[in-house]
Order: structure tokens, then C-alpha cells, then sequence
């Protein structure tokens, strides 16, 4: 037996394993578009921090009942580091739901999708990495199509033609790409479960005073939405997390622009919402610049870990 032989049962596997984290992958993208679809559901008669709210509380759970995950997730190196990703992870996700209520929910998604542009330049600024000349290309094609769907959403008299909710979708990608940012300067000594326990809980927290103040008593329609939208939150970032050792950065940051789609289609063919034809040329110059974006930076940090891109609503 020859050692290709030999290696060759360890391949298959490996490549099993990877066409299985593309399924789930794609899966989780999928999972993340239906969890922006039922929150807009949800909003319909509640406020997007209340969703919010709900959506924290119930994916605290998992930490709270399960012994080994209350565990992990109170093990950690860097308080302050979580803090900041917990913080920033929670106020995205508050200005994405806000978003949502207030605009369609495919534009909303794309807004926050834009995260990764956010996360590469604060990452420059603050952790000092390096950024390839080659984003300067795919970069300001996404930043326009950001302006292009903002500047289709307005109303008139809006300030500098710029719709206000959109800009607040927008703000939730910068917040997004804080909290990434902080996970790429604690990812050495932290473990999931703390990140994800961290996220869940300071979450709550940012999004309490705005949740608990506007809170209406749901029925049990919009409680069917509030409990679809989180357990799709809770699902699509579990099956994330197991699919990030076996997926690349580039893969991921492709993958997941698919909730983007998903959340448009879902509008469309159900609540009837309607793409203007510049939003629908900016959606397309921002989806295609976020994964030029993304596919630069892959280049450049062949070792970086998948989690990076990862969404974080």
C-alpha cells in the first residue's frame, strides 16, 4: 500500500466534511434571512428593540440551562474584550431590528451585511493589520451601492436625500464591524460559548431600556414570530459555529450574502414589498463589493479565522 493509499480514506473524509459545513452553511445563511423575515413580521405592531429583546432572552437560554455551555460560557480571558464585542454586538443588532421595522426587510439586511467593509478598516485603525491595496477597488463600489439604496429610500426632506431608517441599517453594519473587530483581538483566548454567552447577555442589556419602554403584549401570532425569529438566530449561529473550521474566510463572507437574497425574496413574495430600480442597482453593487471585499482580504490573511465574516445578528 502506497502512503496516497494510505491518505487517501483521511481525503475523502476531509472533503466529506467540507461538502457537509457548505450545506450547513448554506443552511445557516438561509436560517439568518427567514430570522430577518419573521422579525419583520414581528415588528409589524411591536418595536424592533422589543424583537430585539425577545431575541436575546431566548438565546441567553442555552447558556442558562445547559451545564456545560453555563461552563464555557462563564470561562473567559479578556472581560473587557467581550465587553466590547458584547456591547457593539448587541447595539447592531438593536439598530438592524430598528432598521427592519422602519424599511424593508431585504434592505435592512443588506445594510448590515456590509459589516465586513467596517471590520477591515477598524481592524487597520485599531489592531494595526495590514489592508491590501486591491480593497480600494472592490470598497468604494459597495460604499456607493450603500449610497445608492440610503439615497432611493428617502423621503423628501430628508436630510442630504438620505433616508433615516436606512441610515440607522447602515450604523447597525458599522457596530457590527466594532464587535468583529473586538472578536479578532480576543479570538486567541476566548471560547464560543463565553462569546456567544457575552453577546446574548449584554445584548439584553443594550436593548432593554428601548424593548421594556415600547413593550406591547404580543398575541399569539406575533409570539409564533417572536419564538420563529429567535430559535432561526440561535439555529443559524449554532450551525455557523460548526461549520467555521472546515469553511474559509472567502467561502463564508459568499455564502453569506445569501440571507440577503433570501430576506428580499421573503418580502416580496409575502408581504408584498417592492425593490425601486436604483435600490435594486445598489443591492447589486453591494453584495458584489462586500465579496470583492471579503475575497481581497481572504488574500491577504489566508489563516484568518471564518468567524470574522461571520454574520452577527
Amino acid at each position: 500500500m502506497t502512503i496516497a493509499d494510505q491518505d487517501a480514506p483521511a481525503l475523502r473524509t476531509d472533503s466529506a466534511a467540507v461538502r457537509r459545513a457548505l450545506v450547513l452553511m448554506t443552511a445557516a445563511a438561509t436560517m439568518f434571512g427567514a430570522m430577518a423575515f419573521t422579525a419583520k413580521l414581528a415588528s409589524a405592531r411591536l418595536s424592533g428593540p422589543q424583537v430585539a429583546f425577545v431575541r436575546f432572552a431566548i438565546g441567553l437560554l442555552p447558556c442558562l440551562l445547559l451545564p456545560r455551555a453555563r461552563r464555557a460560557a462563564t470561562t473567559f480571558q479578556r472581560l473587557d474584550l467581550l465587553f466590547l464585542r458584547g456591547f457593539f454586538g448587541g447595539l447592531a443588532v438593536l439598530l438592524y431590528f430598528i432598521a427592519i421595522e422602519h424599511s424593508t426587510v431585504g434592505i435592512a439586511t443588506l445594510l448590515n451585511y456590509t459589516a465586513p467593509i467596517y471590520s477591515g478598516l477598524l481592524s487597520m485603525l485599531f489592531l494595526g493589520e495590514d489592508i491590501s491595496a486591491k480593497v480600494l477597488i472592490p470598497m468604494p463600489i459597495a460604499l456607493f451601492g450603500v449610497f445608492l439604496v440610503v439615497h432611493a429610500h428617502a423621503a423628501p426632506g430628508e436630510l442630504l436625500g438620505f433616508g433615516k431608517w436606512e441610515l440607522i441599517g447602515a450604523c447597525s453594519a458599522v457596530a457590527s464591524g466594532a464587535a468583529v473587530t473586538a472578536m479578532r483581538a480576543a479570538r486567541r483566548g476566548e471560547n464560543s460559548w463565553s462569546v456567544y454567552g457575552s453577546f446574548c447577555f449584554l445584548g439584553l442589556l443594550v436593548t432593554a431600556p428601548q424593548g421594556l419602554w415600547t413593550w406591547k403584549n404580543p398575541t399569539a401570532n406575533e409570539w409564533v414570530s417572536l419564538i420563529a425569529t429567535s430559535l432561526f438566530a440561535i439555529g443559524a449561529q449554532l450551525t455557523m459555529t460548526f461549520t467555521l473550521r472546515w469553511v474559509d474566510a472567502m467561502t463564508v463572507g459568499v455564502i453569506s450574502q445569501l440571507a440577503v437574497l433570501i430576506s428580499m425574496v421573503l418580502g416580496a413574495a409575502f408581504i408584498g414589498e417592492t425593490i425601486t430600480f436604483p435600490a435594486a442597482v445598489g443591492s447589486a453593487l453591494t453584495i458584489g463589493g462586500v465579496i470583492g471585499v471579503v475575497y481581497v482580504t481572504s488574500l491577504t490573511k489566508k489563516t484568518a479565522p471564518a468567524v470574522e465574516v461571520a454574520p452577527e445578528s
